[in-house]
């Protein structure tokens, strides 16, 4: 599942008119970078939430085939957060543990670890497996330790990626169609020590801001450059 649902108020004015995850970076939209990605590593069933905007996330993707994927879409019409969003979308996930990626971030995550790694959760008495990353300049604090691939309270704090996989049963108690953040929700499973985690130390931004985006878009344009060269 790709999360697409958010206003991105900081990013106004450029969201006014163009839901976030099709603002573009290295001339494509964000969301593109992510589907690209996930095909070449084979997840090719792809959910996407949408609310702001939403029906121009549909226009542009439609049904995923020019990805080689199957995009299914679930309208919320007015945002629920992270968890009520994906308890919205549920009943198209299945019953197995599932891969869920922010919209809004830029990341070179290896998306082929996934299955693996969602067979293991499937396996085991975890509710959630968390890609934490280093800290950037706007969350210095961090989220989440990490202590021999287990997300803690303590310990040196790293930021949660955006990327994650969960089971559906970590979602049963929100009703569909109410409000409901993830971070609660994963404090508790971490305080019951259900959560594991890993450390990506390649390259991801939370794309929050239009200089971020600029940023974004500079670096991809001067690596795309130096392979044309």
């Amino acid at each position: 599942m790709i999360l697409a649902a958010g206003r991105g108020e900081r990013m106004r004015p450029l969201t006014d008119h163009t839901p976030k995850p099709l603002l573009q970076a290295g001339g494509k939209p964000l969301i593109v970078w992510h589907i690209e990605r996930l095909v070449r590593a084979g997840v090719t069933e792809l959910v996407i939430n949408h609310a702001h905007l939403g029906k121009q996330i549909e226009q542009t993707l439609g049904d995923g085939v020019q990805f080689g994927a199957r995009i299914r879409y679930s309208d919320e019409g007015s945002a629920l957060e992270t968890a009520g969003g994906i308890a919205f979308a549920l009943h198209l996930l299945g019953e197995q543990p599932f891969a869920v990626v922010n919209g809004d971030i830029y990341c070179d995550f290896d998306f082929s670890h996934l299955p693996a790694r969602a067979s293991a959760l499937a396996n085991s008495a975890d509710m959630a497996h968390l890609v934490l990353v280093d800290n950037p300049e706007h969350n210095l604090k961090g989220d989440f330790g990490l202590q021999a691939a287990r997300v803690t309270d303590t310990g040196p704090k790293f930021t949660f990626s955006g990327i994650g996989l969960y089971k559906p049963s970590l979602f049963a108690n929100i009703a569909r169609g109410s409000k409901a953040p993830l971070a609660p929700l994963l404090r508790e499973q971490i305080t019951l020590g259900h959560v594991s985690g890993e450390h990506h130390r390649g390259r991801w931004m939370d794309i929050g801001t239009p200089q971020r985006l600029d940023e974004l878009d500079k670096q991809l344009r001067e690596s795309q450059n130096a392979r044309h060269d």
